[in-house]
């Protein structure tokens, strides 16, 4: 009884001194905004009238300009996720810290060349990504596998399979959009000799991406990615870097309905048999709920060098 009657005496006395301020034209909750500067790079969130602000991790590792009001990170729980698939272009946004993110699929790829057809099937692309330390920064580990038959006239089809390398990365978020200014990511990446006999490399290959991207209208996006990796040419065995590059357009046809167009290229430096590749591809996704995706898509080659045809579907999960 007697902490009850204290407490209450308590609210009755700051409720006065809210409204003698208030009568004199003070803003309550100025000195409170004003300790937001001590939070050193964190987000402040809105003071209320009853307490000072409290401060929380922010989403991006930087910021375009200095100020006490920060925007960006990763979508909340109660948004919409958003997924690295099903274009090459992955986002540009990690998950958050605590979130984990699950991405997989199917890819059924096609060429024909001088009257030989190869067909390989890519299941199940998976993708782990799972936020650490702080919503800037993302873990990844992907795993899939392959099998691979040839068509020859004349001749049995031959077919191989089996694990393709382990990849592993990091994901860091680096700022968020501010007007013309893109939002920004960089992947520290690389694959690991763990894969079957067939589809390893033998080698690690280490390499490095820079994502961007724009939400330019509710309706319209746009976002890119610059690469560089180091490869092994399949005709000589020797080492060269590959360029790759792409761009691609989001539209928001519905609340739940996405689709996308995208180029992307892989561009050889220093190969002496491998070639460059462009491509075109195009698909769609849909969420069933914020934290569930669903997706179609598919690609054409657009010069001899590339895989003549994809086509793929799959699946988006997270955990918050």
């Amino acid at each position: 009884m007697r902490f009850a009657l204290r407490f209450n005496s308590i609210t009755k006395f700051a409720a006065l001194l809210l409204a003698v301020a208030s009568a004199v034209g003070v803003d309550p909750t100025r000195a409170a905004r004003a300790q937001c500067d001590e939070c050193d790079g964190d987000e402040c969130e809105e003071p209320s009238s009853y307490g000072p602000c409290a401060c929380k991790p922010r989403g991006t590792l930087f910021q375009w300009s200095y100020g006490t009001s920060f925007s960006g990170g990763p979508p909340g729980p109660d948004e919409p996720l958003a997924s690295d698939r099903p274009d090459f272009t992955e986002a540009s946004t990690t998950v958050g810290r605590g979130v984990l993110q699950i991405e997989g699929g199917y890819t059924y790829f096609q060429d024909d060349a001088d009257g030989t057809t190869v067909r390989t099937h890519s299941f199940p692309e998976t993708l782990f990504r799972y936020g650490v330390f702080a919503d800037w920064l993302e873990m990844r580990l992907a795993w899939n596998y392959g099998v691979e038959d040839t068509l020859a006239p004349g001749a049995p089809t031959s077919s191989v399979n089996g694990a393709t390398d382990l990849y592993l990365g990091l994901k860091l978020a680096l700022t968020p959009q501010e007007g013309v200014l893109p939002e920004m990511a960089l992947m520290p990446q690389m694959t690991v000799p763990t894969g079957g006999s067939a589809f390893t490399n033998d080698e690690t290959l280490p390499g490095l991406s820079w994502l961007y991207g724009w939400d330019v209208s509710d309706f319209l996006s746009t976002a890119g990615s610059s690469q560089i990796n180091r490869r092994i040419d399949d005709g000589s065995g020797d080492e060269y870097l590959e360029y790759a590059q792409s761009w691609t357009v989001g539209y928001s046809l519905t609340d739940k309905l996405g689709a996308y167009t995208e180029w992307f290229a892989l561009i050889p430096s220093g190969a002496e048999t491998v070639k460059p590749e462009h491509y075109a591809d195009g698909g769609f996704t849909y969420q069933f709920t914020n934290n569930f995706q669903v997706d179609i898509r598919a690609g054409v080659g657009l010069n001899e060098a590339a895989t003549d045809f994809f086509t793929g579907a799959g699946l988006v999960v997270r955990f918050p």
